[in-house]
């Protein structure tokens, strides 16, 4: 009997009926309204014919009615308003008591499943990035890996550094990693080998024949650097040769070069470089010129005779 006042209480012109009517108007078919609002044309149909039934839900019974009126230029919110009545007065008690308050604006716009799958999906991806971040910032690693090269000589072998000679403090680059050994005496085969910047920013390789690197550091003005005395046909590459000073057990040798240019694998132990420079070999008895004999016998010969 409830069920009878309520059909008779809804409007002779129905809300799918007067669509319907305002698309004929308009001259267009269901097909063009279906491309036009995504909403598929048995859908569309079931709405003109008032079977609200056939739709999947209340939901999308009164959100694709809200689109379809504002496509044929009818008033939304009255249509959204019929339906509703016609869906409640349709339907089983039970259904309207357990229907859903929230309705979309507008059901096609729905995000599709797989697009939900996707925004879950980053969700999850966002949540394990963050708890990655959270472990590596407040449970570092033990200890972290070596950023030297692999050629790179131990802490044990590793050449000392200190100022050259007439240096202050202040421009020592490093201090001495042990007290100087005392220099050796000089001789024509050998001697220790010191390398002193004369500028700032001068980058020098000294390495053996076999590879193995004894120093590679940009030197700043007033570094210095002694070979190892087990050094084995040290070499040097450096692109300012101009730029360093060099001794031989404490006495100065001619530079590797006086202009700035690029030397590699030039040998600097002390006997290439006395051999280079033989000048600075010590000073010896005088050597006699063909012909010329000297003075110390011309003396003698001389006492001889008186």
């Amino acid at each position: 009997m409830v069920a009878d006042v309520d059909i008779a209480q809804l409007p002779l012109d129905r809300a799918g009926a007067r669509l319907k009517r305002a698309r004929e108007a308009a001259g267009t078919s269901l097909a063009q309204v279906a491309a036009a609002t995504k909403i598929p044309e048995r859908l569309l149909a079931a709405i003109e014919d008032s079977r609200f039934s056939a739709l999947p839900s209340r939901i999308y019974a009164i959100g694709f009615s809200r689109s379809y009126a504002r496509l044929v230029g009818l008033d939304e919110a009255e249509i959204v308003k019929e339906v509703r009545a016609e869906i409640d007065s349709t339907a089983p008690r039970g259904d309207i008591v357990t229907a859903q308050a929230f309705t979309p604006g507008d059901p096609a716009r729905v995000p599709e499943r797989r697009l939900a799958m996707f925004a879950a999906l980053g969700a999850v991806l966002v949540i394990v990035a963050g708890l990655v971040f959270w472990h590596n910032a407040y449970n570092p690693a033990g200890s972290l890996p070596s950023i030297l090269p692999a050629d790179a000589p131990s802490a044990a072998a590793k050449p000392s550094l200190v100022a050259a000679p007439g240096v202050s403090s202040t421009a020592k680059a490093f201090p001495a990693a042990a007290p100087a050994a005392p220099p050796a005496r000089i001789t024509p085969a050998g001697g220790a080998v010191t390398l002193s910047a004369l500028s700032a920013g001068i980058w020098v390789k000294v390495y053996e024949a076999s590879g193995k690197v004894l120093f590679e550091k940009a030197m700043a003005q007033g570094q210095a650097f002694t070979l190892p005395a087990d050094a084995q046909a040290p070499l040097i590459w450096t692109g300012r040769p101009d730029a360093l000073a060099i001794t031989v057990a404490g006495k100065p040798v001619a530079k590797l070069s006086e202009t700035q240019r690029v030397i590699k694998g030039v040998p600097i132990s002390a006997a290439a470089l006395l051999a280079r420079h033989p000048t600075t070999a010590p000073a010896g008895p005088p050597l006699a010129r063909p012909g010329h004999a000297p003075a110390s016998a011309t003396a003698k010969a001389s006492t001889a005779v008186q």
